[in-house]
């Protein structure tokens, strides 16, 4: 196989990562609305919370893209 091609291969491989993040930041939300519906005087206490989960599952997304960058040009 050539290098290039294999380094198109794992680039895409490291990619997929960004779709586990946006399933992650779908459950946090849809979590936070529940919550947010069934008990609505807690939901202001909670959204640090949201905002902290939010920005970990897409730190995680965006290690992924950096990862995919580094090795298609690294």
């Amino acid at each position: 196989m050539e290098v290039e091609a294999a380094k198109m291969i794992g680039a895409g491989l490291a990619t997929l990562g960004m779709g586990g993040a946006a399933i992650g930041v779908g459950i946090v939300f849809g979590n936070f609305l529940t919550g947010a519906l069934r008990n609505p005087s807690a939901a202001s206490k909670q959204f640090g919370n949201l905002i902290f989960g939010f920005a970990m599952a897409e730190a995680f997304g965006i290690f992924s893209l950096v990862i995919a960058f580094m090795i298609m040009f690294g």
